[in-house]
């Protein structure tokens, strides 16, 4: 049986195991959190997605506010087409349940529209960025319901590549944004994937004040270097390369570098 300790490992690697790390079965269940894109063909149980609803809507929201939707995709064309859009990433065809999770203002604009109410406010930056919030914190809600009930999981952060064809495809209304899409499924036990590691604590805990903690990101590129041979992944140079690349230049961003303008086009202003 494994132990806290194994886990912390799985999460840091060898040398970032954390001495005293208070043991709870939540906290194990976070831990071992990874992402999952081979499913079985095995159908969920039933009321599998109103639970998982029912979990992200127990998330913390701003005032209260419920700035968001997700919709269910179980049309196996619409899903083909979703594939599409992401990347050719075909477990969004093959996974038992897709939902596209949503920024949404538009109920609100509904409800003080009905109040004979102004809504101005929800032109501003501020309500979009509310609206995204309370969906990523909805969504990981439903991952970590998700992973109690056995189930896998996988973040489909690529909705964001074509976002105006996911919109018409769902057929949103104005003011209503699709942040990311996940994947939920049986994993595959033939196809297991393993625990991440991510950054040492001292990269992204600080104390009173920022500070840049470089000894952090070398331990962490040497761990990530373990993980890839492990893993038998061919990753070009380390994760500090892997990752400037991602920030290159706006070819690095698949399509994403005109998504102001998209949101924009969605009924956002951004003032």
């Amino acid at each position: 049986m494994t132990t806290i300790v194994d886990d912390l490992y799985d999460r840091y690697g060898a040398d970032e195991v954390l001495p005293g790390a208070i043991d709870h079965p939540v906290v194990r269940h976070i831990l071992q959190h990874r992402s999952v894109r081979a499913f079985r063909d095995a159908a969920l149980p039933s009321h599998t997605l109103e639970t998982l609803v029912a979990a992200a809507q127990s998330a913390a929201t701003s005032s209260n506010l419920q700035a968001w939707s997700v919709v269910a995709v179980n049309d196996p064309a619409r899903r083909v087409r979703f594939a599409e859009w992401c990347g050719q990433q075909s477990h969004i065809v093959r996974c038992p349940l897709f939902l596209v999770w949503l920024a949404d203002l538009a109920r609100l604009a509904r409800i003080a529209d009905g109040r004979g109410l102004p809504s101005a406010a929800l032109d501003y930056t501020e309500m979009f960025v509310l609206g995204v919030i309370d969906a990523a914190l909805a969504a990981q809600n439903a991952v970590l319901a998700a992973e109690a009930l056995g189930l896998g999981t996988v973040y489909i952060g690529a909705v964001r590549n074509r976002p105006l064809e996911v919109a018409a495809e769902l057929r949103l209304p104005p003011r209503v944004f699709p942040v990311f899409g996940l994947c939920v499924g049986w994993p595959d036990e033939a196809e297991a994937t393993a625990v991440k590691p991510r950054l040492p604590q001292a990269a992204v805990l600080h104390h009173e004040t920022y500070h840049d903690d470089a000894d952090a990101v070398t331990r962490y590129n040497q761990a990530m270097a373990h993980f890839y041979a492990a893993q038998q992944m061919r990753v070009r140079g380390d994760w500090s390369e892997h990752s400037a690349r991602r920030v290159a230049g706006p070819e690095a961003l698949t399509g994403r570098d005109v998504l102001r303008a998209a949101i924009e086009q969605r009924g956002f202003p951004l003032l």
